[in-house]
Parts: C-alpha cells; sequence; structure tokens
C-alpha cells in the first residue's frame, strides 16, 4: 500500500458536493473491482454496521445472475406495505447515484449520503486500508441503514456472492435468482464455479430461495454443507398466468390469485417466496398492494414518450436477453393489436389518406454494450428471435469499458441482413435520430445495458427533444 493510496490533501469534507465525493472515491483504490472482504471488514466493524444488522433487523441478501433488481424491488415493497420500514440497496443505478439507497422506497437525500461517506471514509483512514468505489459506496449504504434504525434490510449483491461486500453481512434469507455465464473474469467460465461464488450468502441453518429449476451441483453442495432449507422454483412453488391482469401463486401451503404487477412474474414468485417463508408478518392485502405499485425503471419498463412507444431493459448477458425476449414477443402482439384498434377509430378520408402513406409497424433497436459483454451471444439472440426489427441506432457509452462503435457495428453486419444500421456518437445523438427516424406506430426497444438505459433516459429528458 502506498502513502498516495491513503493521502488526505484531496479528502472532500461534509461541505462538498455528492458529485465531488463519487469523484473523490473512484481514484482512491488502484482498482474499480477488487474482490475479497479482508479489506472491507475491519472498516465495516469500525462503524458497526454489521452488529447493527445482526442484532435490529431482517436482512434479505439477493444474490444471481439476472433478475436481483427486480426480485429485490418486490421484496421491498411487499415488506414496505407491510408496515416495516425497509431499507433497499441496489446497484447499479440509471441516472443518480441515490437511486441506490432507499428506506421506504425514498432515494436518501445528498446530505444523508455525503454524511455516511465521510464516516467511512474516517473509518477507512484509521484502519489504513485502501477500498473500492463499490465497497466504499456500499458501506456508506449498511451505515445509513444502521442508523435509521430500519426494520427490514433488502440487499442485491453487486458481483458474485462469496466475497462480494454486500455478503459482510449474515442474511436471514437468501435468494438466488438464477445462474448463468456473465462475468467470467471474476466469477469463472461455467455454471458450477459460478454457482459456487453465488451460494457463498448462504449461511447454517437459514433458508434459501432458488429461482430456477435447473441448480448447478455445488449450489446444492452449499446447501447441504449449510444444512440450509431450499425452496426451489419448478418443485417448491410455481406460477401461471390466468389473464394479463391476474396470476396465481402456488406453493405448499397457500394458493392466491394475485394483481398482475409491471414487473417480471418469475422475479415476483421468487420474491413472494421469500416473504412467505420469512418469519415477517405479510398478509394478502399488503401483498396485493405491493404489487399494484411496485415499479422499476429498466426492467422490461413500457412506455410512451415524446409521441413514441418504448421498451427499455437493461439485458446486457443472453439469458437476460431470453428473459426480454419471453416477454417482448407477446407485447408487441399486444402492441399491435392496440395500433390496430386506433387505426380502426381513425376512418376519416384525411385519416385514410395518412395510414395509406405511412409503413407497417416495426421495432427499432437503440442498442450499446460494455465490451467486456459477449455482445456477440446477445446480437445473435436479438437477430434470431423472428421480431421485425427494421432499424438498428448504435452508439458508444460514455464509459471506460463501453465498446467502440466500430466493434458493435461489426458485430451487428454478421448477424443483420434485413435492417438498416445507424451509427452515432453519442447515444444522445441515436436517442434523437431513433426519434425522428420512426412512426409514432412503432416500438423502440432500448436494451444493452444499464448505462444504455441511463443514457437514453437522461437524453429523453432533454427539452429539444419532441
Amino acid at each position: 500500500m502506498s502513502d498516495s493510496s491513503l493521502s488526505t490533501s484531496n479528502t472532500p469534507t461534509e461541505h462538498s458536493s455528492l458529485t465531488e465525493w463519487l469523484d473523490y472515491m473512484q481514484q482512491i483504490h488502484v482498482s474499480a473491482i477488487d474482490m475479497g472482504l479482508s479489506r472491507v471488514l475491519p472498516v465495516a466493524e469500525a462503524l458497526g454496521v454489521v452488529q447493527s444488522a445482526k442484532d435490529d433487523a431482517y436482512v434479505f441478501t439477493v444474490a444471481g445472475t439476472n433478475g436481483k433488481g427486480s426480485t429485490t424491488a418486490v421484496i421491498a415493497q411487499m415488506c414496505q406495505a407491510a408496515g416495516y420500514k425497509t431499507a433497499l440497496y441496489q446497484s447499479p443505478h440509471l441516472s443518480v447515484f441515490n437511486e441506490r439507497v432507499r428506506i421506504n422506497g425514498d432515494m436518501v437525500s445528498d446530505e444523508t449520503l455525503i454524511d455516511a461517506f465521510s464516516k467511512v471514509e474516517a473509518a477507512r483512514l484509521r484502519c489504513a486500508l485502501t477500498l473500492s468505489f463499490f465497497e466504499m459506496t456500499t458501506l456508506a449504504a449498511l451505515l445509513i441503514f444502521a442508523e435509521a434504525d430500519c426494520d427490514v434490510w433488502v440487499l442485491e449483491v453487486g458481483l458474485g456472492g462469496r466475497l462480494d461486500v454486500v455478503n459482510i453481512i449474515d442474511p436471514d434469507m437468501a435468494v438466488i435468482t438464477n445462474i448463468a455465464i456473465d462475468h467470467v473474469d471474476w466469477l469463472g467460465d461455467n455454471v458450477e464455479d459460478i454457482g459456487r461464488e453465488k451460494a457463498g450468502i448462504l449461511r447454517d441453518g437459514i433458508t434459501l430461495v432458488y429461482g430456477a429449476t435447473a441448480m448447478p451441483a455445488s449450489v446444492q453442495q452449499a446447501i447441504d454443507t449449510h444444512q440450509a432449507t431450499c425452496y426451489q422454483a419448478g418443485q417448491d412453488f410455481d406460477y401461471r398466468e390466468v389473464d394479463t391482469d391476474v396470476w396465481q401463486y402456488s406453493n405448499a401451503a397457500v394458493t392466491m390469485q394475485l394483481p398482475r404487477p409491471a414487473l417480471s412474474l418469475t422475479n415476483t414468485a421468487n420474491a413472494l417466496s421469500a416473504v412467505l417463508a420469512s418469519p415477517l408478518n405479510i398478509d394478502k392485502k399488503a401483498i396485493e398492494q405491493a404489487l399494484q405499485t411496485v415499479k422499476l425503471a429498466g426492467r422490461f419498463d413500457y412506455r410512451e414518450t415524446h409521441n413514441r412507444y418504448w421498451l427499455f431493459d437493461v439485458a446486457h448477458n443472453e439469458q437476460g436477453v431470453e428473459f426480454l425476449l419471453a416477454q417482448l414477443l407477446p407485447l408487441w402482439q399486444q402492441h399491435l393489436a392496440t395500433q390496430n384498434s386506433a387505426d380502426a377509430l381513425n376512418q376519416s378520408s384525411s385519416s385514410q389518406e395518412n395510414q395509406a402513406n405511412r409503413k407497417p409497424a416495426s421495432i427499432k433497436m437503440l442498442f450499446s454494450m460494455l465490451g467486456d459483454k459477449d455482445i456477440n451471444k446477445v446480437v445473435q439472440r436479438l437477430t434470431e428471435a423472428g421480431l421485425p426489427i427494421s432499424d438498428w441506432f448504435i452508439a458508444e457509452i460514455d464509459y471506460p469499458r463501453a465498446a467502440s462503435t466500430e466493434q458493435l457495428q461489426s458485430i451487428l453486419a454478421s448477424y443483420v441482413d434485413n435492417a438498416q444500421i445507424h451509427e452515432f456518437k453519442r447515444l444522445s445523438e441515436a436517442t434523437d435520430a431513433v426519434i425522428k427516424g420512426s412512426q409514432a406506430q412503432d416500438l423502440i426497444v432500448v436494451c444493452g445495458s444499464f448505462h444504455t438505459i441511463g443514457e437514453t433516459l437522461a437524453a429523453l429528458a432533454v427539452d429539444n427533444l419532441s
């Protein structure tokens, strides 16, 4: 450890802005990702966050390759609806950092974050240790939850499980949404190694909700080692769609018909299984209220803005795209039916003339990814799905790990046959272009990364985009 890594000459103060603190924390450690808990634990213990969670809160910890954000959002909304003071920690964010740290659904303020960052930095210096950005910010979130005396903590693992900083907190309930190939440089290139890392959130005697029908042997081994109780999707709980507004959940003890949420039913079923398996007092009325109100930007997020229909989804790996497509295909049919019904209501001569000149509805893709993801597999699945994609609008994400526009263009050219590819320098330019290059009845699908969604949403907020 160098002296410069612990230097306080450029340390922000309680009077500094949130941006200054975030910029500072990006620079004080040699690596943006540094797996392991040996540096984090002494600082966490100095702050008292580990003991606070153990003594005062019921903790849900959620790991998995995809679906963690939706699952944690549903768990938190159900606990909040039941009257528990509920802390929710998620990452990454789409627009502002404060999205990551919520209490009873509300983002914490800049001032609250800055106060926590100051305390974490002081503890870090006392321990003479360096911490990564994610470690610093996660410790701050945990400190905020402890100081707010929250009844329930819902924690989303950032990467893996065993060595993720969230894992310094012992969960009372563990959830693993699914396991697929992702982050191979950190977690391994096969599901057994990845499963072993994610199952690192288990503790002796606790309950695990496992949200997929296929389980790696490494996860089962961890369950046996910890003598944990496991409820697995397809075996111990299941769900089915009843109609567009209602779905049915069932386990060995209960069958419920519930309002359909704005999020994936798979992730909702996982969340509900965890809540029902907990000792918390959460009745059906609270569950129904939560399902009617829960939402999460960027997760199969269908909305109308700028006189266009948009679908935002953070799918950034093969499994995430499979999940997106499973929901997108029926949505597209529903979208077409809605557009046809609207056309039928407008049968004046002028509208008929306009309709004769317009093209059939199509899908426009607004797309970008990080360079360390498997872009080939993502593009291959999107292009093989049989969707009427007429145009791809691509640009480079404003992030160090971004794939270049040239890289995206090269990969797309290998798979795209009957669609136009439009290149732009920035996603804001691509956003403007996709609006101008589409019709009101088209569907614009934005996917590939959290960063893609975040930059597009920011661009849509600009006044001159109309």
